[in-house]
This record gives structure tokens, sequence and C-alpha cells, in this order.
């Protein structure tokens, strides 16, 4: 015969369902360290034995893993089993990118109406800022190190939108995604800062989806947000379009050539 009794939850297990909550809402995002254990045990009001037993949960089911004197981080296990295979296939099958870019879109637009809907202040202030990143970065000029920050910002902007939808899939889901095309991302906006009216329309959409937030008009942020998918994936066809001429013209270079003459040493 049942007991009637409820069932008390153990301390380290409340610990444990407040780490996974922080996980999954991206407070805590693959890579981060926990706070050293005497901090974080005083913001949660909780004893120090209770909070390594918590860790120790999200040890074992793979969430967090620790160093040896190095301190405890959060692994990426939500993301790892889905980027490596769709990397290799990237590169294997470049004709998906185009799905994958319509996925994006999809994933995207409605992050971002829901943004405009959900977003708090403090979202808000985030997107701003990754925002004013943008645009900073993306005024100066095209050095190789410039470029990889703008990749960085340009990734940072959106992943705050995502974020700011206040739903755990949108954030996991958006972060993988950039993960998988980060290189075509890198490729798209190099062939993009070559022309500067590509340059500039890009930089009108990315204030067309920050002030569509920012002004909580959900149909607008949408709107703004397939202008620009639309504009990639143009660009990115055209960036094929161009790599595929270079490489003709290459090839024909070699054959005017003829066999056994070298570049540089025609009489």
């Amino acid at each position: 015969m049942a007991s009637g009794k409820l069932a008390v939850q153990r301390l380290s297990d409340t610990i444990a369902h407040e780490l996974e909550r922080r996980i999954l809402d991206g407070a805590l995002k693959p890579g981060d360290r926990l706070q050293p254990e005497r901090e974080l045990a005083a913001e949660l009001g909780v004893s120090r034995p209770s909070l390594r037993e918590a860790i120790q949960k999200l040890v074992s089911k793979g969430l967090l893993h620790s160093r040896q004197g190095g301190g405890t981080y959060v692994t990426d296990r939500l993301d790892a089993g889905f980027i490596d295979p769709w990397q290799d296939m990237l590169r294997q099958h470049p004709n998906i990118q185009a799905d994958l870019l319509e996925f994006r879109g999809m994933l995207e637009c409605e992050a971002a109406s829901l943004a405009a809907r959900r977003a708090t202040d403090a979202d808000l202030q985030r997107i701003g800022e990754a925002y004013a990143r943008v645009e900073a970065l993306f005024a100066e000029g095209t050095s190789p190190e410039v470029l990889e920050q703008q990749v960085k910002a340009d990734l940072a902007f959106h992943q705050a939108i995502a974020e700011a939808a206040h739903n755990v899939m949108f954030g996991h889901l958006t972060a993988s995604l950039f993960r998988v095309i980060n290189d075509h991302i890198d490729r798209n906006l190099r062939h993009l800062r070559r022309q500067e009216d590509d340059w500039i329309e890009l930089r009108d959409q990315h204030r067309a989806i920050w002030e569509g937030i920012r002004s909580r008009d959900p149909a607008a942020a949408q709107a703004a947000v397939r202008r620009h998918i639309d504009f990639v994936h143009e660009s990115m066809e055209a960036r094929a379009r161009h790599e595929e001429r270079e490489t003709r013209a290459k090839v024909a270079q070699r054959l005017t050539r003829g066999p056994g003459v070298k570049a540089g040493v025609e009489g």
C-alpha cells in the first residue's frame, strides 16, 4: 500500500535543475566556465557540498566537464552531434548550402518576430550593443583581422536576436547552424566587401532588423530578416559564379601556355 508521502527533492537535484535551466536559456553557453565554487554557492544560497554533488550530476550527463585544477565548463554536447556531420556534408556537397540558407531564413524570420514581441529591456540592450559593434566594425577596413572580427560580430548580432525570442530551441539551433555555415558566411562577407554598394546594402539591412525589433514591430522585423536572407542568397550565387569564372580563366590560361611552359618564364 502506498504511504501517500510526497517525495522530497534533494537539494543537489534542485541546484542541477537551475544550472540546466541556465544552459538551456543561454545564460551559460558552450565553453563557458562556471563561477568559482565559493561564489556560485553563495549566489545560489547553498552549501558547497550540495553544489559539488549537483555539478557531478551534470558532469555525468555530459553537460559539464571538469578540468584538473582548471574549473568546470559547459560542454558542447547539445551542439556537437548536429554540427560535425553537417560540416562534413557541406564540404562534400556544397549544393546543400542553399537548403541550409532556406532553413536559416525560416528560423531567423520567426526568431526576429518573437524577439520583437518578447524581448526584455536587457535583451534590447544586448541586441543594441551587438548591432553597434557590427556597425562600428563594418565601417572599418578589409584586413584579414578586421574581416574576422566582422564575421564574429555579424553572428553575435543574429545570435542575440535568437536568444531574445525566449524559446530555448531557437537559441540552440541558431548557434548550431552558425557553427555549421561559419566558413560560408566568412567567404560571403569577403565577397560583399569588394562591392561598396553591396556593403552599404548589408549595413542597411542590419539597421532595419534592429529597428524592427527595437520598435517592437514583429512584421517589420520579420520582413527585414527576409530581405537580408534573400540578399545573402543572391550574393552567394553571385560569388559562386565569380569563383567559377576565375577557375575557368585559370584553366584557359594554363591551356594557352601549353605543356611545359611555366608562368613568368616565357621568352
